[in-house]
């Protein structure tokens, strides 16, 4: 929020607890049922090196950063994100797991064999071109003189961006698209932050990501976190001030197996103004590590968990 006394944080708990009170009850495509808004918008100020990092329960932001350096690998295997104890993909290929083997393996047992078993983790630990994919290669194809087509060169459209904002500052094209509509049905789940736009002006970079589907209670104060960490990292790649981080969303909801998080979170209140400090820039937008992000002025309210809809 870039105006008035309310901390930045204020406009996502009133977002839930619209949805909560006033949103439409439905069931959803996990039968779990939610309550559901359509058309959200918040707005951050990403001045001084703020960001928006929840603060009215804990976020554990070095997972959500460890997934945004993941998709820029390009990679779509659980196996890199397990290894460094990152969970949040697991329950997909999981599910997939068991659909088409009948084995009723712990979810804990798949995920140790992912990890120890790099065939294993080949076979089962894919997600088909979710977001990396799309965002670092997405396919091409070109045609023959037989009249038949054969893949082309991927296209780096995160490269492509850097480039973007460097040469043609002005352009209303800097776009990273994940929504590839010829590959929807090979992905583990349809891209739910789909769409990032980049804008400069005076000197700073701004930044709107569209999320079409949004969990309000799990899903945003990750995808908030995430999004602004990747407006930060080109501002500093293109010598830009990072400056308004824009999030919009489509269906926007709560689960109602959520209730008893959803009800502690609405009675706390925002704690401090987390700051994030890149301590040093790499040679490119693919280069970031995780050691390269601190922290601080974060003091969060407990954390509060709930399980996630597959």
């Amino acid at each position: 929020m870039l105006a008035g006394s309310l901390h930045p944080e204020t406009q996502y708990l009133d977002l839930m607890r619209r949805i909560w009170r006033e949103g439409s009850e439905r069931i959803d495509r996990t039968g779990i049922g939610t309550r559901s808004v359509f058309g959200a918008e918040l707005r951050f100020d990403l001045a001084g090196g703020a960001m928006p990092l929840i603060t009215s329960k804990r976020v554990y932001w070095k997972t959500a950063t460890r997934e945004l350096l993941w998709f820029l690998t390009g990679e779509t295997n659980i196996r890199p994100l397990v290894l460094q104890g990152v969970h949040i993909w697991d329950d997909w290929p999981h599910a997939r797991y068991v659909r088409e083997t009948g084995d009723d393996l712990p979810i804990e047992e798949f995920v140790r064999r992912i990890a120890e078993d790099e065939v294993f983790a080949a076979n089962w630990g894919d997600l088909g071109p979710v977001y990396g994919k799309q965002w670092v290669d997405w396919p091409t194809f070109r045609y023959r003189p037989d009249g038949l087509y054969e893949p082309g060169e991927g296209i780096n459209q995160v490269a492509e961006v850097v480039r973007s904002l460097r040469e043609n500052p002005g352009s209303r094209r800097h776009i990273i698209e994940g929504w590839n509509v010829a590959e929807l049905d090979r992905m583990a789940l349809p891209p739910c932050h789909k769409t990032y736009q980049f804008h400069v002006a005076h000197g700073k970079l701004n930044a709107l990501l569209y999320q079409r589907s949004c969990d309000v209670a799990l899903g945003l104060p990750f995808n908030l976190w995430s999004a602004a960490l990747l407006q930060r990292m080109l501002a500093q790649q293109v010598d830009l001030e990072p400056g308004e981080f824009v999030w919009m969303g489509g269906d926007v909801h709560l689960y109602l197996n959520h209730a008893e998080l959803i009800e502690e979170q609405l009675t706390r209140e925002p704690q401090g103004r987390p700051r994030l400090e890149i301590l040093r820039r790499p040679a490119s937008i693919f280069d970031y590590r995780i050691e390269d992000f601190e922290v601080t002025q974060y003091t969060p309210l407990s954390a509060l968990k709930a399980p996630v809809a597959v």
